[in-house]
């Protein structure tokens, strides 16, 4: 054969190569929550070891990163599965719509508590919402009905009653649904503790969030990444800082780590379950429907954390810290999942 002749069979090789379409990913990907990692990541182990399917890759990106993620495209590049420590907003329904993804099933999984927790060899903390937003808001009252930047730099400086130790709190950054819920609710639920803050919400709703809702930034709040397990440990070498995550990682850290009472209540299974903790939210993923049958896999996955031996009373999730929904929300999420219901926002 002569060279040229070569060349010409190496390159009608080359082209009929690259006429053929990828292989399609054989590996579900699922991205978002830090918070609903370690639920994700139990369920994709379990579900590996028993089908013949291969193991999902799941990652820790944030409720926001993974939303982000998830809403850039349908392709073999992008995630397919969504897990989210907050609903998912609008904006982020257009985004994807505007991505070409039309239908998303979401899937509640269950509740969680969001916790203020410190060395366990330290004492424990018993707070209030308004105590812990003057502590941490960027702006305060001022006493004359208007505000100035937070002066507080002791516990005892915003309440006499709490420890006369230097506020340092590591918490979650913006990207975080950790982070959207503890705003939301522990920041504004302090915040609007205060009568003429609260009259604000009707007459500026903008100036109203971004007093209740701005943190700090001059070191007493530490943004600590996506990793509560970076805090947890931080929290043991250092008995004076908080942190603010999921009662997961309160719940598996016990033995060196406490949760502080806010309101009076213990950030405790049952509390967080009933309601009465004061600092509790859903949790959530999210599944491009058009991947089903794509990927292989998806619909299994879904009815393996739906199943009552995963996020039932007594299933595995419970034991890593998953706060389980009543039997009747357990049952219409897991006909939503098997169903692939599409979201439909109100």
């Amino acid at each position: 054969m002569s060279a040229k002749h070569h060349v010409f069979v190496i390159a009608l090789a080359l082209g009929a190569a690259a006429a053929q379409p990828a292989a399609a990913r054989e590996q579900i990907r699922i991205v978002g929550s830090s918070t609903v990692f370690p639920f994700a990541t139990a369920v994709a182990e379990r579900f590996g070891k028993a089908t013949d399917f291969k193991t999902p890759i799941v990652e820790s990106t944030g409720s926001g990163g993974g939303l982000k993620l998830f809403c850039a495209g349908s392709s073999d590049n992008d995630p397919d599965i969504t897990n989210a420590s907050r609903r998912i907003k609008p904006s982020e329904v257009e985004k994807c719509a505007a991505n070409g993804i039309d239908e998303i099933v979401e899937v509640k999984i269950g509740y969680d508590g969001i916790v203020l927790a410190n060395s366990a060899d330290a004492p424990q903390m018993s707070i209030s919402l308004r105590d812990l937003w003057l502590a941490l808001a960027k702006n305060v009252p001022d006493g004359e009905g208007k505000t100035r930047p937070n002066p507080y730099r002791t516990w005892a400086d915003v309440n006499p009653d709490l420890p006369d130790v230097r506020i340092e709190v590591m918490g979650p950054p913006p990207t975080s649904g950790t982070r959207d819920a503890f705003v939301e609710l522990a920041m504004e639920g302090g915040c609007k503790t205060f009568d003429w803050i609260k009259a604000m919400k009707k007459q500026d709703k903008k100036a109203y969030k971004a007093l209740c809702h701005t943190i700090r930034e001059d070191g007493a709040y530490v943004e600590a990444g996506e990793n509560d397990n970076l805090i947890v440990q931080k929290l043991a070498a250092n008995p004076d800082a908080f942190g603010v995550f999921g009662f997961s990682f309160l719940d598996q850290n016990s033995d060196t780590i406490q949760g502080s009472l806010i309101g009076g209540v213990a950030p405790e299974f049952e509390l967080i379950a009933d309601g009465s903790y004061p600092v509790s939210r859903s949790l959530y993923f999210y599944v491009k429907k058009s991947r089903v049958g794509e990927v292989p896999g998806i619909e299994e996955y879904l009815a393996e954390f739906t199943s009552e031996r995963a996020w039932g009373d007594d299933g595995y999730l419970a034991d890593k810290g998953l706060i389980p929904m009543t039997p009747q929300e357990r049952a219409q999420w897991a006909r939503t999942a098997a169903e692939l219901v599409p979201l439909k926002l109100e």
